[in-house]
């Protein structure tokens, strides 16, 4: 039973480091690993030597109150420092440093702009530039969140509505997904869902109103999954 999972941060001398902190059967659990490894690691491409910074795991890492053995084993089923460090930071959400957030909204805003310029115009059907964009997007107050860029265009663009004359040129598909795929693809086709219908034999009917400029990327992925068995129709601009 693994819940209520936190991290707190802090900057060492010459690399970021974080407090991974996991509260296991009523018993916080803490380590000290490197932010830039600890991310690679839960992506699967780091190593868990090069990412563990702390010689113990601590109930307490400011008081330096280790663990016992015995509690390790009843919250892990190890004492092995090496696993139960893996487990921590995999099954955690390892909050970074403000200088890391900050980094990684800036890249964000940059994915935003690059997606809306590709994807919506202005009242004479010509593209922004990406430095009106980004004043815009500073005037408008848009809060960004971690989600993927994509799934923030369309939210972005309503608040450039109240700044500048813009819009997005879309198109409406039907899609027809045969039954085998519909759980595997149904999280990529409801973010540009207008509605669906469940057909007797399974597969799903939906209507997708989607920015023209994604349609590519969108159609990849679809066919990747289903091996181009999806059925589509044109149903022109919206």
């Amino acid at each position: 039973d693994y819940h209520n999972i936190y991290i707190t941060s802090f900057i060492g001398f010459s690399m970021a480091q974080v407090t991974a902190r996991m509260k296991v059967k009523g018993k916080h659990y803490e380590i000290l690993v490197d932010l830039d490894e600890a991310l690679k690691l839960r992506l699967g491409k780091g190593d868990i030597i090069s990412t563990l910074k702390s010689t113990a795991v601590y109930y307490d890492m400011k008081k330096g109150s280790s663990v016992s053995n015995v509690d390790l084993t009843d919250a892990f089923g190890t004492t092995d420092l090496y696993k139960i460090a893996t487990k921590i930071i995999t099954s955690g959400e390892v909050q970074k440093t403000q200088e890391f957030r900050d980094t990684e909204r800036e890249n964000r805003i940059k994915q935003v702009i690059a997606l809306i310029i590709k994807n919506a115009v202005d009242q004479n059907g010509r593209p922004y530039t990406e430095e009106r964009l980004k004043r815009a997007i500073e005037e408008s107050h848009y809060s960004f969140d971690s989600r993927p860029a994509e799934q923030q265009m369309s939210a972005v663009v309503e608040k450039l509505k109240t700044i500048i004359p813009i819009k997005i040129e879309t198109k409406r598909i039907k899609l027809t997904i045969p039954a085998q795929y519909t759980g595997a693809v149904y999280g990529i086709v409801k973010q540009y869902q207008e509605s669906e219908e469940w057909l007797s034999n399974g597969s799903l009917a939906s209507i997708i109103n989607i920015p023209a400029g994604m349609q590519i990327d969108f159609y990849e992925k679809l066919n990747h999954i289903t091996h181009g068995a999806v059925q589509s129709e044109d149903l022109g601009e919206k």
